[in-house]
Parts: structure tokens; C-alpha cells; sequence
């Protein structure tokens, strides 16, 4: 198989419109404007129906897959934002990667009829999700697991010290007329 279409079946409506809105990762918000895990909403193309994610209701988190939508290209090795030596890119989870395919545990809030709400997404308005499926606790987190390189900067910065965004963009205000 040289090629494989996928189609969204679902966008994020979030409120982080730029880059440098939103987190880095969904758990870290500091840097962020309101510094909390902000809820967004999943809107499911119209052809998806309801039956489809009812019985989401009751997981407390789901994993999306989604597509980087805004990626430009992609290069072997990138420089991750806690610091350090360049990495491969398939050892980060940078957005600029050969297939710009993303995977995020995120809190699920509500189930609705056309949509899901959710919490604690670092993921920019308009993504496309390309599945969902749910979190489930004995399959899908491994607390020992060795973590590789970012090991060693936790060592060092402390667990889980990855930055926020650098500069938080404020909503702009209209000019008074």
C-alpha cells in the first residue's frame, strides 16, 4: 500500500486559535492566558451519527487522533522545547513529522447529540479528528515505563517541567471608536 486516505470525522472548536496559545502538552498550562485546562468542544461531521460515540458517556478520557493540519514539512531531527540536544523527530512528539498524525488523552466532559465537550486539549481550533476512541486505565497507562532521553531532563528540571507558551497572546480589544 503506497498511500492511505483518512477523512475527519469530527473538528476540535478550541479556544486557541494560534500556536502559541496553547500548551505544549494537554497537562501543562502554565504560560497559558487563563493557566487552567480549557474545555473545548468536538463537533462530528454530519454523517457520523450518535450512535456512533453514545457510548462514550461514563469514560472519564478519551484518546483523539487528529491530523496536524497547520504542519509544514518535516526534518529528521528537532529541538524539543524543554531544552537539550536535537532529537529524532519520531523520539519527540513534535507536530512536523513524516505522516502529521497526533494523539491526545484528553478529559471527556459531556457527551451530546453532535458533539463531545472536553477538557485539557493543547490542540488549535479547527483540527481535524480522524478517531477517538476511549482511555482505558489497565491497557493504556504504564506508570514505570522508562521515558528515554526525557528521563534525563526530568533528573534534571524536575517530572513533567515542559514549558508553556512563551508569550501568551491576549484577546485584542476593538479600538474605540
Amino acid at each position: 500500500m503506497s498511500d492511505f486516505a483518512c477523512r475527519p470525522i469530527a473538528w476540535l472548536r478550541s479556544p486557541y486559535a494560534q500556536r502559541i496559545d496553547a500548551p505544549h502538552q494537554p497537562t501543562v498550562v502554565q504560560g497559558t492566558e487563563t493557566g487552567t485546562a480549557e474545555e473545548a468542544r468536538i463537533e462530528f461531521a454530519d454523517d457520523i451519527p450518535f450512535e456512533a460515540y453514545a457510548d462514550l458517556q461514563g469514560f472519564e478520557r478519551i484518546w483523539l487522533i487528529f491530523a496536524f493540519h497547520r504542519s509544514q514539512g518535516w526534518k529528521a531531527q528537532v529541538k524539543p522545547p524543554r531544552g537539550g540536544p536535537k532529537r529524532g523527530v519520531l523520539a519527540t512528539r513534535s507536530p512536523h513529522r513524516p505522516n502529521p498524525l497526533g494523539l491526545s488523552a484528553v478529559e471527556l466532559v459531556a457527551v451530546e447529540p453532535g458533539a463531545l465537550r472536553v477538557r485539557g486539549v493543547d490542540l488549535l481550533d479547527g483540527t481535524p479528528v480522524l478517531d477517538i476512541k476511549p482511555y482505558v486505565p489497565y491497557a493504556d497507562a504504564f506508570a514505570q515505563a522508562r521515558a528515554g532521553w526525557i528521563d534525563a531532563i526530568d533528573a534534571v528540571q524536575g517530572r513533567q517541567s515542559a514549558p508553556g507558551p512563551k508569550r501568551p497572546r491576549r484577546p485584542r480589544t476593538p479600538a474605540a471608536d
